[in-house]
């Protein structure tokens, strides 16, 4: 995976009825957009983040902010 500073992840929940997580990149720690990331979550929380299969990445073109979004 390769991503930049103000790309949004979203990570699959795992069960039915678990909800996605979502968050903003806010630091990428890797050499060339590779993980680890530092991510805002949804929820304001931020956490070292290192991706899995059920992690999506919406690139955003240099920039250019993502649409906000609200609790």
């Amino acid at each position: 995976m390769r991503a930049n500073v103000g790309d949004e992840l979203v990570v699959r929940g795992h069960h039915v009825g678990d909800e996605n997580r979502e968050g903003v990149i806010i630091e990428v720690h890797g050499e060339e957009g590779a993980p680890p990331y530092l991510v805002r979550w949804r929820d304001g929380h931020e956490s070292v983040f290192f991706p899995s299969s059920d992690t999506t990445v919406e690139h955003h073109p240099s920039g250019s902010k993502p649409a906000s979004r609200t609790p």
